[in-house]
């Protein structure tokens, strides 16, 4: 493969990895509300974006592993998992423009009572690893993306999933000051919902092409 195609290809599941973790993470729930919430209080916020990124970075990795060598040698099951992840996506994608038309504004508190890093560390635990939705978005959804490609460039989707994962819990956490006026406002919600939505739906869009001709 020339030097030039193997770039871009590489850039490509790089930034397809990037762009479908972001849009899955930037959600009202349950894990974001609370880091944003540790972020209010100023309390072990490195801690807990440290976690929630790594831990991110765990489940995208071992599901993109894990689908790849269930997917090996089965393209039809491939072919079938990528199909769920574009309905998947395009039914998700049509939600966040549902909710866009009745927006809800997100719900932390600067209040209460300080906690041990020990504490807080393990409420970002149960928030992250007991919540189903991280499973079904970093394992599996993101998973069977992944495991589409082949070779290094399963490295590299997985690399910009991680990141995006990262810079979102990053932003979140060390921006709250910033971001909790804005995001205060129901209107502010009803326009990331909108661009989550739109997103989605071309996300969606890549996936069954990807799952209809293998491209």
């Amino acid at each position: 493969m020339p030097a030039e195609i193997a770039i871009a290809s590489s850039s490509a599941a790089f930034l397809n990895g990037l762009f479908m973790s972001l849009v899955l993470i930037v959600a009202i729930g349950a894990q974001n509300a609370y880091v944003l919430r540790q972020g209010l209080r100023r309390e072990h916020v490195s801690a807990v974006v440290l976690f929630c990124a790594a831990s991110d970075a765990v489940l995208i990795g071992a599901g993109v592993a894990g689908m790849a060598q269930a997917l090996k040698g089965r393209p039809m099951l491939a072919t079938a998992l990528a199909g769920l992840g574009a309905a998947f996506l395009c039914a998700y994608g049509l939600r966040a423009l549902w909710r866009s038309r009745q927006p809800g504004a997100l719900q932390t508190s600067a209040q209460g009572t300080s906690l041990s890093r020990a504490a807080v560390v393990a409420q970002a635990a149960g928030f992250t690893l007991l919540n189903p939705h991280v499973y079904l978005d970093t394992v599996l959804l993101v998973g069977s993306a992944g495991a589409q490609y082949g070779g290094s460039l399963k490295v590299w989707f997985v690399a910009g999933a991680s990141v995006a994962s990262a810079l979102w819990f990053t932003a979140l956490g060390y921006g709250a000051r910033l971001l909790a006026p804005v995001f205060a406002r129901p209107r502010a919600w009803q326009m990331l919902d909108a661009l989550i939505g739109g997103t989605m739906l071309v996300l969606a869009a890549m996936l069954a092409r990807r799952a209809l001709t293998g491209l």
